[in-house]
């Protein structure tokens, strides 16, 4: 009998996770759905990941990622969440809820980034996956999971998961775009987390916005906190590509379905952020991650939801008196 205990993550963690991730191609185009049950066990000193899946998809992606039950050991701490094998190979970085997590897939052929993020006040955690060969994006993965205990012999848990993952269906098709007509602002606080994954307090987050035309708009962006930084900058869509104008930051981003990761360059500094917005229903609330970094180092990592408040109607019919 071990007398190794499991880390704060691995607790934090505990439970069957379902989900139905949404399968796109490097262009954004959706093929398919990944049917997953899964959990992180620690038993007797040991932490075991295992997963069951159920691919539907289709063309080129379907051959590749059909495969059988994953089950692969992990040296569990909150510094590092080491995979050894089979299945996995690499590592993941606990920051509290959330974890940031890159390794090999000997069967998919495929370099992954992983993130995953629980969110405990809405029962869900955030997850999605860009999968690489080499440095080139051959896949992506994403969405919601629901946490379960005795889903094998409640029938009530039973049919909540059921409901979950047909709503995941319909949810992981849609793509992720920004109110059309109306301004408004997004508000919430943002976990901060340093190097060492400590966590060095919270930014609250202010995110003015103002469409110009159906897309086309400006954002002014307020940080105050451990990062304090305010900016604004025009961004475009089109399609599921996304393109930021400045005057303060310049960049670009591309959507998989509701999940939005973009690169920011801000003007004059050897400073930038990365981020993962995912659209969480039809309110427009966003779960952020944004990774700042200076001089091309990783200074912090913050992450929560961002609740929208609509404002005016800007983008009004118009009309030719005659």
């Amino acid at each position: 009998m071990s007398d190794k205990q499991p880390s704060e993550f691995q607790k934090n963690i505990t439970g069957d996770w379902h989900g139905y991730p949404s399968i796109f191609t490097p262009d954004g185009t959706h093929v398919g759905y990944n049917k997953v049950t899964r959990a992180s066990e620690f038993k007797d000193g040991r932490t075991t990941y295992w997963m069951d899946v159920a691919l539907d998809a289709a063309g080129e992606l379907a051959n590749r990622f059909e495969t059988g039950r994953f089950e692969f050991g992990v040296i569990d701490s909150d510094k590092d969440r080491i995979y050894t094998g089979p299945d996995f190979i690499g590592s993941g970085r606990p920051f509290g809820p959330f974890v940031d997590s890159n390794y090999f897939s000997p069967g998919w052929n495929v370099n992954l980034r992983t993130i995953n993020h629980v969110l405990d006040d809405r029962g869900v955690q955030v997850y999605s996956s860009q999968m690489f060969e080499g440095d080139t994006l051959v896949a992506a993965f994403n969405g919601l999971y629901i946490r379960t205990f005795d889903h094998e012999t409640n029938p009530e848990t039973q049919k909540l998961v059921a409901d979950f993952l047909e709503n995941e269906k319909k949810a992981g098709k849609k793509t992720f775009y920004l109110p059309q007509k109306h301004s408004g602002t997004w508000t919430g606080e943002m976990d901060v987390y340093n190097t060492d994954q400590e966590k060095v307090g919270v930014n609250k987050v202010t995110i003015d916005y103002m469409p110009i035309n159906l897309n086309r708009a400006t954002m002014h962006v307020k940080i105050e906190g451990v990062v304090n930084r305010e900016f604004s900058f025009e961004r475009t869509r089109t399609g599921n590509h996304h393109q930021f104008h400045g005057p303060d930051v310049f960049g670009n981003a591309i959507g998989y379905g509701r999940y939005h990761y973009a690169l920011h360059h801000f003007m004059g500094e050897a400073f930038k952020f990365t981020t993962r917005d995912v659209m969480l229903d039809d309110q427009y609330s966003l779960c952020s991650m944004w990774q700042f970094h200076e001089s091309h180092h990783e200074k912090y990592m913050t992450f929560g939801v961002l609740e929208w408040e609509e404002k005016d109607y800007v983008l009004k019919p118009n009309y030719i008196e005659g």
